[in-house]
């Protein structure tokens, strides 16, 4: 993956382009969906998506005039900093609620997208279109509005606040939630390895540790060199970094602790049932933010957790 600020202003056009064809689509897909039930609200995304297409088709003469005929194909997934939205194909039954929250929050990634990127541009005419499309993308009417409020409860009626929150739960907590279970999942391994070879709760401790702490410091370090913040409004990375680093830690260090009771089984039969409530606690959690069915989550997090449980316990009975 590409870092924004490494992209040229012909790289950035193109971006530009694919993201437009996609979110164009995107609405599209919504109105589809929508229009036997209420069809003044997919003829809403019908506008939404012309209005895309015309944004494709300023940024795509522009790109012409300058670079010539041929465009190549960049999408927002091959650029750090973006945030990965599931497939609409992929996503069953979604509803209106959840359709206009993800248009607020594309709108508000494509207006910072513009606005970054109008800031680095050096050709005058470019930098002129960039930021005439991030005008268009802030002056954007609430699509609460557009959508009529009739269709909407009272709770249901989330304004440019909301699309940042939806979008500071997509890019910080998610991510965070990820180095929680990548601790808690990735330790289990060295330290049943090293409980059943030494039978010693102090040295099993230690070794528990030494796996969260370097976890912590591995996973708070890739958060951080991620991306500088700027193209996502993730926030510093420094602040973003330490915030995946200790939650990467926590989530090792649960099923450390019950080592420093003396008594080695006594000990491990407190971390087993600590391990089994993590699993649980780690499936919810896929289950409440990641769009994660249940039992599915369940499933794939008690695999996974039973494999590296047993591989552990496997290389230090050996």
């Amino acid at each position: 993956m590409k870092a924004f600020a490494d992209l040229t202003e012909q790289e950035i056009l193109a971006l530009a382009i694919s993201s437009e064809e996609d979110d164009s689509r995107t609405y599209l897909a919504f109105a589809h969906a929508l229009m036997e039930k209420f069809p003044a609200s997919a003829k809403v995304f019908v506008e939404m998506a012309e209005e895309e297409q015309a944004h494709k088709a300023s940024l795509t003469d522009t790109y012409l005039k300058k670079f010539g005929d041929f465009i190549p194909l960049i999408r927002r997934g091959d650029i750090r900093g973006f945030v990965r939205h599931p497939p609409v194909w992929l996503s069953k039954q979604m509803t209106l609620e959840t359709m206009r929250q993800r248009a607020e929050v594309l709108e508000l990634e494509n207006m910072r997208f513009y606005t970054s990127a109008a800031e680095r541009a050096q050709d005058p005419d470019i930098a002129q279109l960039l930021r005439d499309l991030a005008a268009a993308e802030k002056e954007h009417t609430s699509l609460a509005d557009r959508l009529g409020l009739k269709h909407l409860t009272p709770d249901a009626k989330v304004e440019e606040a909301d699309a940042k929150q939806k979008l500071f739960l997509l890019q910080v907590i998610q991510p965070g939630l990820v180095g929680l279970m990548d601790g808690s999942v990735s330790t289990l391994a060295p330290l049943f390895a090293a409980a059943f070879a030494t039978h010693d709760t102090w040295q099993t401790f230690l070794v528990g540790l030494a796996a969260s702490i370097g976890a912590g410091i591995s996973m708070g370090l890739a958060e951080a060199l991620s991306d500088d913040g700027k193209l996502t409004g993730r926030g510093r990375p420094l602040i973003r970094g330490l915030a995946s680093g200790l939650m990467t830690t926590l989530g090792g260090l649960g099923h450390a602790l019950p080592y420093l009771i003396p008594d080695f089984w006594t000990a491990t039969v407190v971390a087993m049932i600590v391990v089994f409530f993590e699993l649980w606690a780690i499936s919810w959690i896929r289950w409440k933010y990641m769009d994660t069915p249940f039992l599915r989550a369940a499933f794939q997090v008690a695999v996974g957790g039973a494999l590296v449980f047993l591989t552990g316990i496997f290389i230090g009975s050996s």
